[in-house]
């Protein structure tokens, strides 16, 4: 059976280095955003994870869904352009790409943490725990 949360494909060992420099050299906007994902405890994010040949800022793979946060060097046609083909790679996974701003995320970041919980909220299974026997009712 496969585990939704924790996916089995191959990451090449470069990458997988790569997620790690990224992991260990996180912007200012990462590290923010980071602190209060892994504060609230949303389930299962990650942070500078690899999905096909790209890392990831952050997933959630219950929630199929993936953060992206762009810096200044994002906003260039050309950028754009990569970003587009990026997020279209990720979506023919099943995963949702949501992107925000350095900006974003240094001066609304209630706002992103909203949103990211919305996504998270609407996309990933709730699980429903067994009943028990004869729990609340009279003797």
């Amino acid at each position: 059976m496969v585990d939704p949360t924790h996916p089995s494909w191959k990451v090449p060992s470069k990458l997988r280095s790569n997620a790690r420099a990224l992991r260990r050299d996180s912007t200012d906007a990462e590290r923010i955003l980071w602190s209060e994902l892994r504060d609230h405890r949303l389930i299962g994010v990650r942070r500078q994870v690899p999905i096909e040949s790209y890392v990831a800022d952050f997933i959630c793979h219950a929630a199929k869904l993936v953060v992206e946060i762009d810096g200044g060097q994002h906003f260039s046609d050309q950028a754009e352009r990569a970003d587009a083909t990026r997020s279209a790679v990720i979506e023919a996974k099943g995963f949702m790409v949501l992107r925000f701003t350095n900006h974003d995320v240094m001066t609304n970041r209630a706002g992103v943490l909203e949103t990211i919980a919305a996504a998270v909220a609407e996309r990933a299974p709730t699980p429903t725990l067994p009943r028990k026997r004869g729990r609340g009712q009279e003797k």
